[in-house]
């Protein structure tokens, strides 16, 4: 399914799916108000809102043609406040839950007479219903306490069956939704309306004296949706105009912030792996995750590069040190393969031991390198050792009356966040330097400074020539090639100390060799590694 998917899924450019997805969230509201016909649904209700407003203005107005006896009213009489229905006008048709009737029935014949006295009242308040009519387009019809007609074309016939007139006469004013069936659809996409072909009727008793002596009963069909769309077409399209160009805006906003840089890190990116050189770029309108992306790019791409730079001269380096014993090695066995026949015993032993001097040199180029190789693999992780077993250890096993280590005990007690064998290998390496350069003693002391151990190793040797001081960090770099150095050692002790969240650099000093160790403390103790110079 996954690969169906992924087969029919267009390749497509993130300003289009950004601006698809705004275009589609900025849709989903009108979506929401067709889809749950919150807008028809509002038509409806002011609709119903308008009946009720007639029906009330006309039942009040009837309940002035009479008298709590019955009989007509003088003329400029006032009602009972207790006749009129004071309640504010509540909507109660939901389309979404209310029933749809079937269409109105007609009128039926009826034996009963209708109340005089409403007969009087429909007579002289008809120039009034016929003007609510034509102006408002509703259907008006009176009624009697019996249901029956008193105005229109079925005047004298009955409506008391129907179950909002009967609701009325009991006292209660209701609103009904029924079948239009003589509506016809003039637009070919009504039948996404509901509204479309119902009629709300509305009956409402007429009050006085106390009792019920008629109903009002008005009907309307509704505004249709797209009648009222149109009518409000202008606010539409400036809303829909508004909203395009928020779209536009907006996209154009996330474009500069999020496009762009990503398209200038592709080039980037594309330019790094040819071998040029790659600028990461600068957006005008900053955001603080693409801030951070073109950040971590710009350390990659310098870590590339220097990573590059380090394999190029390692490479280098390494075709140096190893051509050298290659070559001994190569002359040697050519000699003894032409002439070694008539060499005496002593050429053939002093040949036999410049060899194996230079395997022996390439055995340490090996072993130094495998050293080198494990060391810049190593990772900060919850090693953990006691710097005071390590250094007593060592001071132990070299000390001589040639050469002694001095430190204080109590500055060195705190646990480190490095591995024991790790350290070890990085203080014998410093240790064996000191000898070679003609040290006698060498002193550590240590204290804690901003939550990191920072030991300082110094000697009394010869010190480093000013010259190798910016060098002593390379690989294969040594001034003791003779005596069998390979160069390897510093870098190991500080690629093992760089791997374990540390630092180990040089420090200028007047005499012998200083350097200082920053530790980080193993955990439950602080792990910062910051230096601070003494």
């Amino acid at each position: 399914m996954k690969r169906f998917a992924a087969a029919l899924w267009p390749v497509m450019r993130l300003r289009t799916i950004m601006f698809a997805l705004l275009l589609l969230v900025a849709a989903l509201p009108g979506v929401a108000a067709i889809g749950l016909r919150v807008y028809e649904n509002a038509l409806v209700r002011r609709t119903e809102a308008e009946l009720i407003a007639q029906g009330s203005a006309l039942a009040a107005s009837a309940a002035l043609g009479f008298r709590a006896g019955g009989a007509p009213a003088r003329a400029g009489a006032s009602a009972d406040p207790s006749d009129l229905d004071d309640r504010a006008i509540s909507t109660s048709i939901d389309l979404r839950s209310s029933p749809v009737l079937g269409e109105r029935p007609d009128a039926v014949p009826t034996p009963l007479r209708p109340d005089p006295a409403a007969v009087a009242m429909a007579k002289a308040w008809a120039p009034v219903v016929d003007q609510t009519k034509q102006a408002t387009l509703a259907s008006i019809l009176l009624l009697d306490s019996q249901g029956i007609v008193l105005n229109g074309r079925d005047a004298g016939r009955s409506l008391a069956a129907l179950p909002e007139v009967r609701a009325a006469l009991a006292g209660r004013p209701i609103t009904t939704l029924r079948h239009n069936g003589s509506y016809m659809h003039p637009y070919p996409l009504e039948w996404i309306s509901r509204a479309t072909d119902i009629r709300l009727h509305h009956a409402r008793p007429i009050i006085a004296g106390g009792r019920v002596v008629g109903v009002v009963l008005a009907s309307r069909s509704p505004r249709a949706l797209f009648r009222g769309m149109y009518e409000d077409r202008g606010k539409i399209a400036a809303g829909t105009a508004a909203i395009f160009l928020f779209l536009v805006m907006m996209t154009a906003l996330l474009g500069r912030t999020i496009v762009r840089p990503i398209e200038a890190l592709s080039l980037a990116t594309r330019a790094l792996a040819e071998g040029r050189k790659a600028d990461p770029p600068q957006p005008t309108l900053r955001v603080h995750e693409i801030d951070s992306l073109i950040r971590d790019f710009a350390t990659m791409a310098s870590a590339i590069e220097a990573r590059s730079h380090y394999l190029r001269d390692f490479a280098a380096a390494l075709a140096h040190e190893f051509k050298t014993p290659l070559a001994g090695l190569t002359g040697g066995i050519e000699l003894l393969q032409d002439h070694g026949a008539t060499m005496s015993v002593e050429e053939r032993a002093l040949f036999l031991a410049n060899m194996a001097e230079d395997t022996q040199r390439l055995s340490r180029l090996i072993s130094r390198l495998l050293d080198l190789a494990k060391a810049d693999m190593q990772r900060p992780g919850d090693a953990a050792c006691d710097l005071r077993d390590v250094v007593v250890r060592l001071a132990d096993g070299l000390g001589s009356p040639d050469f002694r280590v001095i430190f204080n005990e109590s500055d060195v007690t705190a646990p480190v966040a490095m591995d024991g064998a790790a350290l070890e290998t990085v203080l014998m390496i410093l240790f064996d330097n000191a000898k070679a350069a003609g040290a006698s003693e060498v002193s550590l002391g240590g204290k804690r400074i901003a939550g990191s151990l920072e030991l300082i190793i110094a000697d009394n040797g010869s010190g480093i020539a000013p010259s190798d001081r910016a060098r002593i960090f390379e690989p294969f770099f040594t001034s003791k090639r003779a005596q069998g150095g390979t160069g390897l050692g510093l870098p190991i002790a500080r690629a093992l100390v760089t791997g374990h969240g540390g630092q180990l650099e040089l420090v200028d000093c007047p005499q012998g060799a200083k350097f200082r160790l920053a530790l980080g403390f193993s955990r439950g103790e602080s792990r910062t590694t910051t230096l601070v110079g003494i």
